[in-house]
């Protein structure tokens, strides 16, 4: 019987291990899409305690807490954070086969080298221990981010946002590059004319041109690209149900945007015709400037009225969807491969019944001009775990080529969080060497090492083409 996360975990042979320790394990992280906030990354910042910064903001150990039946007090509510960290050490038991059971235990052995089981009975240890680490200057954010060999990583921002941390943290350098990713999605989101109405007068002021029609808000819009992009941006994110894809005319569009200016009704077709001519416009631009454009689908967000009217979103309401993808993903990128203005661009989805589709959908854009142009992104909210990881690489190299993978992202809200790349890292190696010692590979361990580092680190390397 092996020990629980040992030297091996989830390396079942000779080979694994070999691939792991020599190829992968020590290889930088490019975390090209995370939601780290750029603030705290900018000014440094040491975080007060474990809970700060373990629990806040973490909707994935949210709904486990509520799952076990913890008051939403200990959670998002008032309660002390001692008191909010010990519900979630009680918690930590209940999560056996859940991917946090072993994110939590590879999180405390790799930041702070805590090797007790997370429980009732360990929490005022393990959350007094960590917490006097946290106050540290090599505990720092910006330290914890050095610790996993972290280089590049991208943050989700919004076109209104005015990047001064970004700024900030180029200016006076530091442990990692940060970079932007410009993120419109409240831009399009025609389902609430009211906060739409409320972004746009936002977006006057900042882009500093009054908007009237649909043409000036794409050239504020526009503008706020040109902006990202004289701040190092070279990636962009689309967080969507699935692809608006319907033909429209430039006049209907025009007239759509009349009503929702003059907060009229505004129909379900309208409403498709207005992201697909805003998706269409974005991708162009994208285009224009050589960006990476990336399009997370699937989502069925804030399913549950009751609390996201008393917490907001993104607190854990959210689950896996059942859209229709392939007709309009096809529709899409198809439109824009015709006049040869598809940007590289990487395709993630939420529910597994899709990955052979999109899987294969991606091969259909891929001409051979850059390798790896059209990506299925690697498992994604729900499946970064490792069956839903495993059968996201498994799909990839069945219908395409796994050797130009640009591999794996955190997508998360914490600091901690970057062992998900060696999870994800030592997954990968497992699946090679069980292959090649089922004689399913040749036994080439130099090829095979460097398809693996290619896919840990050199593959986003070229792929992006940050400016370092």
């Amino acid at each position: 019987m092996k020990n629980f996360l040992d030297d091996d975990f989830l390396l079942q042979s000779d080979t694994a291990r070999r691939l792991y320790y020599d190829y992968a394990k020590d290889m930088p992280i490019i975390d090209y899409h995370c939601h780290l906030p750029p603030d705290q990354i900018a000014n440094n910042i040491n975080f007060n305690n474990l809970t700060h910064a373990w629990l806040n903001g973490d909707h994935y150990k949210w709904r486990a807490m509520r799952a076990n039946g913890v008051a939403e007090e200990y959670i998002t509510g008032g309660k002390p954070d001692f008191e909010k960290f010990e519900k979630w050490a009680e918690t930590v038991p209940y999560t056996l086969r859940n991917p946090l059971y072993h994110w939590t235990h590879l999180e405390l052995r790799r930041y702070f080298g805590i090797d007790s089981r997370l429980m009732g009975g360990t929490a005022d240890y393990i959350y007094e221990d960590a917490s006097a680490k946290l106050q540290q200057r090599d505990f720092s954010v910006q330290q914890l981010l050095k610790k996993m060999n972290v280089e590049v990583v991208c943050t989700t921002d919004d076109p209104l946002d005015d990047l001064a941390h970004h700024e900030q943290l180029k200016r006076d350098g530091g442990t990692v590059k940060m970079f932007p990713t410009f993120r419109p999605d409240k831009a399009m989101y025609i389902e609430d004319v009211t906060a739409l109405n409320a972004y746009i007068a936002k977006l006057e002021e900042v882009a500093n041109t009054p908007i009237v029609n649909f043409e000036d808000y794409l050239y504020a819009l526009k503008n706020r690209h040109h902006y990202f992009a004289a701040n190092g941006c070279m990636v962009a994110d689309h967080g969507l149900e699935h692809i608006y894809a319907e033909d429209y005319t430039d006049e209907e569009i025009r007239t759509i945007f009349e009503k929702i200016r003059s907060e009229k009704p505004v129909t379900n077709g309208e409403k498709v015709k207005f992201k697909s001519a805003m998706l269409y416009n974005l991708a162009l631009w994208h285009h224009e400037k050589g960006w990476v454009q990336q399009y997370h689908l699937g989502a069925l967000r804030n399913n549950n009225s009751r609390l996201l009217s008393r917490l907001g979103p993104d607190t854990g309401f959210d689950s896996i969807g059942d859209f229709s993808q392939a007709r309009a993903l096809s529709r899409f990128l198809n439109r824009l491969d015709k006049d040869d203005r598809l940007a590289k661009t990487i395709i993630y989805n939420l529910n597994p019944a899709d990955n052979e589709v999109m899987a294969a959908m991606t091969g259909n854009f891929n001409d051979g001009s850059i390798a790896g142009k059209v990506q299925f992104g690697s498992g994604w909210w729900f499946l970064d775990q490792k069956d839903g990881m495993t059968k996201q690489i498994n799909a990839l190299s069945n219908m395409g080529l796994l050797s130009r993978f640009v591999g794996m992202l955190t997508d998360s809200r914490s600091f901690l969080s970057f062992p998900r790349h060696e999870y994800f890292r030592r997954l990968l190696c497992n699946l090679f060497g069980d292959d090649i010692e089922n004689g399913e590979l040749p036994n080439d361990i130099e090829w095979t090492g460097k398809v693996i580092a290619d896919i840990c680190y050199h593959n986003a390397k070229d792929y992006f083409g940050f400016k370092m």
